[in-house]
């Protein structure tokens, strides 16, 4: 079964403890810079941790640069407590294969 949609306030609540990460409508997305094969293998392993706990992001990479945008698919696209652990998730991989925030 799904999560719930998060209301604004505890929306609000997720993003003052996530941060880096920014609303845009429905998502929160956040940028990396890295090396460009860095960014792809940052990419392999966010995506087998989404897999792990069954959600994904979208993945954008770019020449030095890896954008992740997240919103929860099966509640029709709004954002739910599934998307912030991933964020957590993206967040600590990240910061292990030393992307810095854009």
């Amino acid at each position: 079964m799904p999560p719930e949609p998060l209301s604004e306030e505890e929306i609000a609540a997720h993003l003052s403890e996530s941060p880096g990460w920014e609303r845009q409508g429905e998502t929160i997305a956040r940028t990396f810079t890295h090396t460009y094969h860095e960014c792809v293998h940052l990419a392999m392993y966010v995506a087998a941790k989404a897999r792990e706990i069954g959600h994904h992001p979208d993945i954008h990479i770019t020449w030095q640069r890896i954008r992740f945008v997240i919103t929860t698919h099966d509640v029709g696209n709004r954002l739910t407590t599934k998307d912030f652990e991933l964020a957590n998730h993206i967040d600590a991989i990240a910061a292990g294969h030393g992307a810095k925030p854009a």
